[in-house]
């Protein structure tokens, strides 16, 4: 488990054991502090992979840049492995600690943490849409502890490259975790922004990283032209197995985000997974410090991509991009 700082078992029973009611305005709304006064905040992601670390670093960046660096609060980095249950785990030690605010990265994250209580500020990253995760009502006017920054990258912006490198693309594959209510979201914007274009939507869905190989399998054989991988944490760890097996007909893959990218698809008009992050890091500074409370944070998203290419990848498949397309894109 990667974390920034790490707390043994017995650390985390001593730090829920000293932890006290809050008192006076120094004291965060919604949790306690530590023996040494020390906000504790908890901080989970689902599974580890590039993108998610980005959040986790960009939330402890903007935390820090606003004056809650290691040496004013307690982090408690904890990694779920992909497991469900290490989720409500750890969603039960961060209530039953009192810590004054958790930072949950991911839709599934997001959701073990808000079922867990209502009390303790939530503040969300790498969420597709916190309304179909049923985080809020509105993004707009959250209602409850829970509020946050979204990851939703630009689908149209995303087939718009598809087209633009492939003009004849006619079919566009795209597998995720039908269990991941974001995945699905994007499939579902996928196929609305395809479909005014008369591109058809292959989709093919997995429940695990084991699942990816002989699923994707199923992309072959000319069903599609190109693949889309969208902000999907299975998948998102799965990129190498998925490029193995895509690269042998040489179908093109394009990913939703630069990590993608960095694993080996082809291009990706990505945002930043670690702006998002350092935004959520600074409204929870807001919230710590007791200027604002999480209904005064509506969702926020990113305000800006870039076009990222892999070059290993380009050459591989032998495709020629468009010169317009290579003079605005960052290479790999």
């Amino acid at each position: 488990m990667k974390t920034w700082m790490k707390m043994s078992m017995a650390a985390a029973l001593a730090a829920a054991a000293l932890v006290y009611g809050g008192c006076g305005g120094s004291q965060p709304k919604g949790g306690a502090g530590s023996a040494s006064g020390k906000p504790i905040i908890g901080v989970v992601q689902i599974v580890q992979h590039g993108s998610l670390d980005q959040a986790n670093k960009g939330f402890v960046d903007g935390l820090k840049e606003r004056g809650y660096g290691e040496d004013k609060v307690t982090f408690d980095q904890q990694n779920a492995q992909g497991d469900q249950s290490n989720l409500k785990a750890i969603a039960n030690r961060y209530v039953s600690g009192n810590y004054n605010l958790i930072c949950a990265i991911s839709t599934p994250a997001a959701q073990a943490m808000a079922n867990a209580t209502d009390k303790i500020p939530i503040i969300c990253t790498a969420i597709s849409d916190f309304e179909n995760a049923k985080l809020m009502k509105s993004e707009k006017a959250p209602d409850s502890n829970v509020t946050g920054t979204n990851d939703r990258g630009p689908v149209d912006k995303q087939v718009k490259l598809i087209k633009e490198i492939q003009p004849n693309v006619k079919k566009i594959g795209i597998i995720y975790n039908s269990s991941e209510i974001n995945s699905v979201v994007q499939a579902k914007h996928l196929k609305e922004n395809c479909q005014p274009l008369g591109i058809d939507v292959v989709e093919l869905t997995v429940n695990s990283v084991n699942d990816v190989q002989q699923v994707a399998e199923g992309f072959l054989g000319g069903k599609v032209d190109a693949i889309y991988v969208p902000t999907d944490n299975i998948i998102a760890s799965s990129i190498p197995t998925l490029m193995a097996v895509a690269n042998r007909d040489k179908i093109p893959v394009y990913g939703a985000e630069v990590g993608h990218v960095k694993n080996g698809v082809l291009a990706s008009e990505s945002i930043s997974f670690y702006d998002i992050g350092h935004r959520a890091g600074q409204m929870a500074a807001e919230i710590l410090k007791g200027n604002k409370t999480v209904k005064d944070f509506p969702v926020e998203g990113a305000e800006k991509t870039k076009l990222y290419i892999n070059k290993n990848e380009m050459e591989t498949l032998g495709i020629q991009i468009p010169k317009e397309v290579l003079d605005r894109a960052e290479m790999i």
